[in-house]
């Protein structure tokens, strides 16, 4: 006797964060029909956490901007901060298809975004960062889910998947769960695990990532690893399961994330002796590193000019320029009374990057400098290290088909986003290009929804006789 499923699709995407959102679109694009799961009560995953910022190379917003730029600079780029890793492959067809995706995600996606050309952010030669005017990565989650609506592509929140549905060596479907506890059982050809990564399980944290687990986790909630297990039962490789977005300016008051672009004008960081620790500029991942290894706790010094600068680009930052969390004074005596500080070692170390944004010699060897030396009055804000996501999981070849150990492909299983390995170096936080986090959930998601609509459609529903099905893993909590 066959197993009937409850509902049966062509491709089954689990998750709803921008990898998902995108993964569904694009294999409608591909004429497939296509439904969404998610476990929370409404999309968003770490993409609405974000700043929105996606990098292409190559894009038509570039050209009219001025600026030239091609696939072969972005992944130098791309590589020299990664340094040598798991998945050069994801690395290449990702900056390859970098501004295929921006503009798709434009032209087809309903996404409004526009070329960042006010700051290039870590790791970039050349401005190709492009984000929603807000710069919020809610706004991009919002443009994706009216698509959805639009397509009439149904997203089914508070239902998560519990396992996956196997017929010998191929994924043929899930097995989610309502919160009254009713399973439905659902039949695709294909499937997409789009559902984040680990940085929301302490245990699997501490196992394959422990050098995140000292950082405060500021990521989605949702991002628990189940995906990760389904895809190990299923004897898949992993990759890069060490490596991490930090941030190293997360406010200690509040919860905002007080943006970079305030140390790009120009801000340092001084550990609570008011003393630096390191060059700010290698970005807000890798200084999160810096951070973890410190003593804290740690104050961003900046001044008003650098305060309105960055509020009149970012809205946002107005949650950090709120009194308490944005600390002003006339001067560094003062400030470092206010925030606890040796007076003497905060005027020291403020004199000395004011020595070397005038052209002298950083003592870290920091050359960027921004709108020049810190003037009064001055601003601090106490902020601590944060962790994002992860950047590591299953291994995938370039069209994100989910690879076992041998290199063979688990048929119709593809990841994206963090469920996926990531293209952030091999360990640590260090190997971070602004937007990999976003490259890897939207450009993945787009990839993984192409092939797996066409794969899709010329593949029959498998119908077994008997249906096995992945175990979920014990480590691993299950949200609703």
């Amino acid at each position: 006797m066959s197993v009937e499923f409850d509902i049966e699709v062509d491709v089954l995407v689990i998750g709803a964060g921008g990898c998902g959102l995108a993964a569904a679109i694009a294999a409608q694009d591909a004429g497939a029909e296509t439904a969404i799961v998610e476990k929370l009560d409404r999309p968003g995953g770490n993409t609405s956490l974000s700043s929105g910022s996606i990098p292409g190379a190559g894009t038509r917003f570039q050209a009219a901007a001025g600026i030239v730029d091609d696939a072969n600079r972005f992944r130098a780029d791309l590589a020299r901060v990664s340094g040598t890793h798991d998945a050069p492959h994801v690395e290449a067809v990702l900056a390859e298809r970098s501004a295929e995706l921006v503009e798709w995600l434009v032209d087809s996606a309903g996404v409004t975004l526009e070329l960042v050309e006010t700051y290039r952010h870590v790791g970039h030669s050349v401005a190709r960062l492009h984000a929603p005017p807000s710069r919020d990565g809610s706004d991009l989650i919002r443009d994706l889910e009216r698509t959805i609506e639009e397509r009439g592509i149904p997203v089914a929140c508070g239902q998560p998947a519990i396992r996956l549905l196997t017929s010998g060596d191929r994924v043929i479907g899930a097995q989610t769960r309502d919160r009254r506890g009713e399973s439905t059982r659902i039949g695709a050809k294909s499937v997409i695990l789009a559902s984040n990564g680990f940085g929301a399980n302490p245990s699997l944290l501490a196992k394959l990532c422990p050098l995140a687990v000292a950082a405060q986790y500021a990521g989605a909630r949702g991002s628990e690893g189940e995906a990760l297990g389904w895809g190990q039962d299923l004897r898949a490789a992993t990759g890069n399961t060490a490596a991490f977005q930090g941030h190293a300016a997360l406010a200690t008051r509040n919860g905002a994330l007080v943006t970079w672009t305030v140390v790009e004008r120009g801000a340092v960081i001084v550990d609570r002796d008011g003393r630096r620790i390191a060059d700010e500029t290698i970005g807000y991942s890798a200084f999160a590193s810096r951070e973890l290894v410190a003593e804290g706790p740690f104050h961003m010094i900046y001044d008003t000019r650098i305060a309105g600068d960055v509020r009149s680009g970012q809205p946002t930052f107005a949650e950090v320029c709120q009194p308490g969390v944005m600390i002003v004074a006339e001067t560094l005596e003062d400030l470092a009374a206010r925030l606890d500080l040796s007076a003497s070692a905060l005027v020291e170390t403020v004199a000395g990057a004011r020595q070397a944004a005038e052209g002298g010699e950083d003592v870290f060897a920091r050359r960027d400098w921004g709108l020049g030396p810190l003037v009064p009055p001055y601003c601090a804000t106490r902020i601590e290290p944060a962790l994002f996501h992860t950047q590591g999981g299953l291994m995938i070849d370039s069209q994100a088909r989910v690879l076992r150990d041998d290199g063979s492909a688990i048929e119709g299983l593809f990841a994206g986003g963090g469920v996926a390995v990531g293209i952030s170096g091999r360990s640590g936080s260090d190997g971070y290009t602004s937007g990999n986090g976003l490259l890897s959930a939207l450009g993945l998601g787009y990839i993984a929804g192409r092939t797996a609509g066409q794969e899709a459609l010329q593949a029959p529903l498998s119908r077994p006789d008997t249906l096995s099905h992945t175990h979920t893993h014990t480590h691993v909590q299950h949200g609703g």
